[in-house]
């Protein structure tokens, strides 16, 4: 069937695909009389497995569903033996006539009526999205299109859609909501099905917004309005209230420059909308659980690579307990995931982090593991699960999150009418971008059961019905924006924590990875893009929060400060790192969270018998200070003092010393000397954007760093104090940062930290026959301090005096911008403009939610 907007559409079969086939010939009375136990699904899940392209003749497929459609519907499925006997008939007519295809439209016809008899797809209307495709971007998150952005542009090529209904018995439809020169997507329907919550724009000039109407589509209201900003993906929770994601905290990917989103709530009219979730990238997608928890995609990376850590994670509704659920190293996506009814399972989508949000559509039962294929039951296509990186293959590098681009028929949206039954969006074709709604089973038919006009696609099917309204959580938290806890119960128990002996760990460190609220271009090739240049190969810049102690037993018990995206790292009695988390959690003010251990499998219970416990019983233990107040990391302040002190008389420029690894404090064309040769020459062994799996303890840091390993042994007369020598063991163990925050000075420079234009740039490669390498691996070319001893000029004079003479005037005048208008790596470092514009906004919004908190507290109001 075909509809377009305010249209009814004329009722027709699927058209028929390229590549029908017909099943094995097989006696079709041995067919007919396929194992009642297996129409129970009590045998294999599937008799037939998904095919590659729109399915065909699949006999046993449909015989399998109508058999199993009336032992599980009896008088509510009436036709049952008419749907057999009429499916005996075509199977013999096909199995005897000369030219099977005759018959092929014959069983396509059948097969839509009997699966679409079905009382859970013909006894309720279904909603769903009318739109185009969205555009190609850079990530499966790229779909905003937020005003004022990187992509703004890409939404004009795709405005114009609409909300709809749809009778799938009788083909009839129904619109709701019409915006030509906008998008209404992401609907969700009440418990009590009498109201739609959705987000919309109007034109390319607004931003996303929520929407509530009644299921007529009449009472239309909108709750949100901010300016500026997008919220999309809201869903009903339990107590009244509705969550969603927005960019009301504007940051930005670390490996990019796209408008990331976190998960908010808010009342039942609009009051009070309140930030939830902290992550530093993307969390969407969100739903509640039978249980009462949310359920939600989740994009996140801490010293690790950037195309893994898209999973599924849980959290309270009031933002307590944000948890792994499944996915967060293994290198595929986990979105648009749904519960299963009356089963602990999901249907979800399996996609790649550079692609639009579609891919195979999976079911996933996490009782069988958090990580890799095991809890992936199945795929469609079935040859999808293969996808999957595992431990012998791109799971253990950095590599595996774009496989799912080879999906040859590409999924979204799926949703479970019953643990054998779904509806999902797919494409109509391989290499199309036209999606159609279709109805698939686990027993082996996909059938198309809604199309859209050529052009457009069907996205977002959700039947119209009641459903059970989720178990309602206690609030466990307060906002007074103070502090939570956090309880281990024992560090030594986990994966990954292989040769740390017990009584080893001394200290635990809390760092906070800070979001990214700017960004410049062009950028730097780390293990990634960093816009700006931020790191020799990670994207992160650091804040040390403090440590605490943790006790003989292995338990520790500390108070952080609420509203901070931090990990840990463990210390042995040296403050050096044993293991360090490569994710973030959160606490909120009040609460409480806990953990059995270091890298604990969340499957588990504590072994509560052995530990003594000794933390819990006293109070959490305040955050000591890292060597004065809270500040940002950087290497020029913190680390470079240490070299400058003691090792640049011999390890400079033009020295012996400095050939073998030149520490000097030079500042080169993105970072300075020391920091790029200290890398360059593997003298730091920091993990970088490193592999998607879990590292081992000792693996990495500074207990396994040539650097510290050289200074212990003894280097000369040099005697570091303790506390310089923490200074450089605590810089390896965040992952080796340079710069301390992502603001920049120069907007268009190269890297976002040069005082070059891009042609400057291009004449100074001319002038020297050098080329720069603006990515990890680079030689320190430049230096603005002393711009004569720049390693871009060795030789020059001797081969063309005139370029040499051009080339370091082009330098100098580089050094004279610097000092005009330092970078942040100097003092009197000043934002650019731009930058200056976001921290404003960032500024401004964050004033707005608090204001929402302290209306919480004193039981008032805030709305938009």
């Amino acid at each position: 069937m075909e509809s377009g907007w305010g249209k009814q559409p004329l009722y027709a079969t699927p058209l028929l695909p390229l590549n029908w086939h017909l099943a094995a010939n097989a006696n079709p009375m041995k067919r007919n009389s396929i194992s009642i136990a297996l129409a129970l699904g009590l045998g294999p899940m599937a008799t037939a497995v998904a095919q590659e392209g729109p399915p065909g003749a699949d006999v046993v497929a449909l015989r399998t569903a109508i058999q199993d459609l009336m032992v599980t519907f009896e008088d509510r499925y009436p036709d049952g033996e008419a749907f057999l006997g009429e499916l005996l008939e075509i199977e013999t007519a096909l199995a005897s006539a000369s030219n099977p295809s005759a018959g092929l439209g014959a069983f396509a016809d059948l097969q839509r009526r009997a699966l679409v008899a079905n009382p859970l797809v013909s006894d309720q209307p279904v909603l769903y999205v009318e739109r185009r495709q969205y555009p190609t971007d850079h990530h499966n998150t790229g779909n905003i299109f937020q005003t004022d952005e990187i992509n703004t542009d890409k939404f004009q090529h795709m405005a114009g859609g609409a909300l709809l209904t749809v009778d799938l018995a009788t083909g009839a439809t129904q619109t709701l909501v019409h915006c030509p020169d906008g998008m209404p997507r992401d609907p969700e329907v009440h418990f009590d099905a009498q109201h739609i919550v959705f987000s919309m724009r109007n034109s390319s000039s607004d931003d996303y917004h929520i929407y509530e109407m009644g299921m007529d589509g009449s009472g239309l209201k909108q709750l949100t309005s901010m300016p500026g900003v997008s919220d999309i993906d809201p869903f009903y929770l339990a107590s009244g209230d509705i969550a969603f994601s927005s960019t009301r905290e504007p940051k930005y990917c670390a490996c990019n420059r796209h408008i990331m989103a976190n998960l908010f709530r808010m009342e039942g009219d609009g009051a009070n909308i309140l930030q939830i979730g902290k992550s530093i990238e993307f969390e969407g997608h969100g739903i509640q659980l039978p249980d009462g928890r949310l359920l939600y995609f989740r994009w996140e990376y801490v010293d690790r690579n950037f195309g893994g850590g898209q999973g599924l994670w849980t959290s309270n509704p009031d933002g307590t307990n944000h948890a792994l659920y499944y996915g967060q190293s293994t290198p595929h996506a986990v979105i648009n995931a749904r519960p299963i009814p009356g089963s602990e399972k999901l249907i979800c989508i399996l996609s790649s982090c550079h692609d639009r949000p579609w891919g195979a559509m999976a079911i996933l039962d996490r009782t069988l593991g958090i990580e890799g294929r095991e809890p992936v039951l199945r795929t469609w296509p079935d040859s999808a699960i293969d996808l999957i990186a595992d431990q012998s293959d791109n799971y253990a590098g950095s590599a595996g999150f774009d496989n799912f681009t080879r999906v040859p028929l590409k999924y979204e949206d799926p949703i479970a009418l019953s643990a054998k039954h779904f509806l999902v969006s797919r494409v109509i074709e391989k290499g199309s971008e036209d999606t159609g709604l279709f109805l698939v089973d686990t027993f082996g038919n996909e059938v198309l059961v809604h199309r859209a006009a050529p052009g457009l696609g069907c996205y977002d099917p959700i039947p119209i019905g009641k459903s059970q309204r989720p178990r309602q959580l206690p609030t466990r938290r307060d906002y007074e924006d103070k502090t939570g806890s956090f309880y281990v119960a024992n560090v030594y128990q986990g994966s990954h924590m292989q040769g740390v002996e017990e009584g080893s760990v001394a200290y635990l460190r809390v760092v906070e990875d800070p979001p990214k609220l700017t960004w410049t271009y062009p950028g730097w090739s780390g293990q990634g893009r960093e816009s700006p240049a931020m790191n020799w190969h990670d994207f992160d810049n650091k804040r040390i929060l403090g440590t605490v102690p943790v006790e003989e037993d292995g338990s520790a018990y500390f108070s952080v400060p609420a509203d901070r995206f931090v990990y840990f790292q463990l210390l042995d009695q040296d403050r050096r790192m044993v293991q360090s988390m490569r994710s973030g959690v959160i606490a909120q003010s009040g609460e409480v969270a806990s953990c059995i251990g270091c890298h604990d499998d969340r499957n588990t219970v504590p072994q509560t018998a052995s530990y003594s416990n000794s933390a819990i019983h006293r109070a959490p233990s305040p955050l000591e200070p890292w060597l004065g107040s809270e500040r940002d990391f950087g290497f020029v302040e913190e680390v470079q003092p240490v070299f400058t002190d003691n090792c640049v008389s011999c390890h400079d420029y033009g020295q012996a010393a400095g050939e073998v690894l030149n520490l000097a404090p030079d500042r080169t064309l993105v970072f300075n000397t020391a920091y790029m040769e200290l890398h360059r020459k593997g003298f730091v062994h920091a993990v970088g954007g490193g592999p998607n799996r879990i590292m081992g303890a000792y693996s990495w840091g500074s207990n396994a760093s040539r650097l510290i390993e050289v200074l212990d042994q003894g280097h000369y007369d040099i005697e570091l104090s303790g506390e310089e020598m923490q200074r450089l063991t605590t810089w390896i163990d965040l992952n080796a940062p340079y710069y301390s925050t992502y603001a920049s000075a120069y907007d268009q420079g190269a890297c976002g930290r040069a005082p070059f234009s891009a042609a400057e740039l291009n004449r100074l490669q001319e002038l020297t026959g050098k080329e720069f390498q603006l990515g990890h691996g680079a030689h320190p070319l430049l230096n603005f301090d002393r711009p004569q001893l720049s390693p871009i000029l060795a030789g020059l004079q001797e081969r063309d005096a005139g370029a040499h003479q051009q080339a370091l005037a082009l330098i100098v005048a580089g050094q004279e911008r610097l000092a005009a208008k330092p970078r942040a790596d100097m003092p009197g470092f000043e934002p650019c403009e731009t930058d200056r514009r976001r921290l404003n906004k960032y500024d401004r919004l964050w004033q707005h939610q608090l204001s929402v908190r302290e209306a919480m507290r004193n039981g008032t109001k805030v709305y938009d």
